[in-house]
């Protein structure tokens, strides 16, 4: 599964357009941790992927998410 790389190959804003839909940010979210932690599967890997897990469907955790996303280009917790 190769779908974080094809998310961090789009430009900046494309990636931000996908994450601030309400459905499709979640699943987007969603896919590229599960993809980072099925391709390497380090402890950062998957510490993202539960806590996505478990407070993803917060605003807060999206919010700090998206604003490292505009930043580093990358989602937080995923290498």
């Amino acid at each position: 599964m190769n779908f974080d790389k094809w998310f961090n190959s789009q430009s900046r804003l494309v990636q931000v357009i996908i994450f601030i839909l309400p459905i499709v940010g979640w699943v987007v979210e969603i896919l590229v941790r599960l993809s980072a932690l099925l391709r390497k599967q380090s402890t950062t890997n998957i510490l993202g992927f539960v806590l996505y897990l478990l407070i993803g469907g917060l605003w807060i955790p999206v919010l700090v998410d998206l604003v490292y996303l505009i930043l580093n280009g990358k989602l937080i917790l995923t290498e």
